[in-house]
């Protein structure tokens, strides 16, 4: 059995305003998980981060990082991880090479280790290129690859990726995804935030959702899946018959060749596609009509 990477309990944070941020949070990451932190703005991930990061003193609670208490030893708890924040925080004057190696820096690496260690980083993340280019000359997608080969310099193992992709279009953010699933396949433990919730079906094996301070959920990603009433697939079938009838599911026609289809809990998208070849019709391509793990949160969210 994996060890905790990140283990927390009752944590809470009250500021001095008086807003209770964190209500006794009890959560438990394993070692090499791809967990996903939703909720909504303001619901307390900003907060929790901060906490693990050194960036906000918790009120109460425990929190420890592969078995070490934040409180006892910081700073060999902060050498375990990595942290790429939401806003960009490197001086924009400075060259991208130097950026990373500056970082290294501060967990004792060489500046001769760090260069030999950011090559295969640069590279794989598309800024070798751009070593001496200076951070302001990069577009917004090449800024956000730069924070996340600056957080990986040290060979975290723990990653925090809050809001890695914002900003990013979709070919690079889908590209970004691929080197985060190497990452994660290499052993490498990463604690996403987004509010791109089909990263986290695509990413993730666990997820939590936090609301008002709170952890209301927190589960594998299938087991949070299933527990949706109702899914919604757009069926587009090659030769659709003007007569078309189907009993046993709820159905609307959206055009000449597509049909949207509603499957029940306990209605398998198996037997969806043998009845459609049961009636002689042959099916083009079949898609859910939204991302289901964002439809399962919004649900989750108005309870």
């Amino acid at each position: 059995m994996n060890q905790n990477c990140l283990e927390i309990i009752g944590l809470s944070k009250t500021y001095k305003t008086g807003v209770k941020a964190l209500k006794s949070v009890d959560l438990r990451i394993k070692d090499g998980d791809f967990f996903a932190l939703l909720g909504a703005n303001g619901a307390g991930k900003t907060t929790l981060i901060g906490i693990l990061t050194g960036t906000v003193m918790k009120t109460k609670g425990l929190v420890k990082i592969f078995g070490i208490d934040i409180d006892d030893d910081h700073n060999a708890a902060k050498k375990m991880v990595g942290v790429v924040p939401q806003e960009f925080n490197f001086n924009i004057f400075e060259k991208v090479l130097d950026i990373v190696c500056q970082q290294a820096g501060y967990f004792g690496v060489t500046r001769k280790q760090a260069e030999k260690d950011a090559e295969p980083i640069l590279k794989r993340l598309e800024l070798w290129e751009k070593r001496s280019t200076r951070a302001i000359q990069l577009s917004g997608g090449m800024k956000r690859r730069l924070m996340i080969a600056r957080a990986l310099i040290h060979h975290p193992k723990l990653l925090i990726l809050d809001e890695p992709t914002a900003g990013v279009d979709v070919e690079l953010r889908h590209g970004m995804w691929g080197y985060l699933k190497e990452i994660n396949a290499r052993g490498t433990t990463i604690l996403l935030t987004t509010h791109y919730i089909e990263e986290a079906e695509n990413l993730c094996k666990n997820v939590a959702i936090i609301k008002e301070g709170e952890i209301i959920k927190a589960e594998p990603v299938e087991t949070l899946v299933k527990q949706l009433e109702v899914q919604t697939y757009v069926v587009h079938v090659q030769n659709l018959s003007g007569e078309f009838k189907m009993s046993a599911y709820e159905w609307k026609r959206l055009d000449d060749n597509r049909i949207e289809v509603q499957l029940k809990r306990g209605q398998d998208i198996n037997t969806l596609v043998k009845t459609f070849d049961d009636m002689g019709m042959t099916i083009h391509d079949l898609a859910p009509k939204s991302n289901r793990l964002e439809q399962l949160f919004l649900n989750i969210l108005k309870q």
